[in-house]
């Protein structure tokens, strides 16, 4: 693989990739929606077609499913950082009595 040609090229790159990332990639961990569309909370929505899609496909075909179907209900509130975000959390209280004070 070679590098990029300058800095525009990788900016556009960059660019590009995020655009393909957040509008077109559907992620595994949100359920198979893509960022941009949990981001806007459309995904409730898509998740519940997608089962009732699922749930038809059974009806039909029952022999077909073994197990049940995926889970399609919405994930709750996600972070990049866990373990920061929980150290965060531990420190707020003191940053809040601090601002009070002053």
């Amino acid at each position: 693989m070679e590098g990029f040609a300058d800095l525009a090229a990788a900016r556009r790159w960059a660019a590009q990739f995020v655009a393909w990332y957040n509008e077109e990639h559907r992620h595994s961990g949100l359920r198979y929606v893509t960022p941009a569309e949990r981001h806007a909370g459309k995904d409730p929505h898509i998740l519940a077609r997608r089962h009732a899609l699922y749930q038809t496909a059974r009806q039909r075909n029952p022999q077909r499913w073994r197990r049940n179907t995926r889970n399609w209900k919405p994930i709750g509130p996600i972070t990049l950082n866990p373990e920061r975000d929980c150290l965060a959390g531990k420190a707020q209280p003191e940053a809040e009595s601090k601002r009070k004070a002053a």
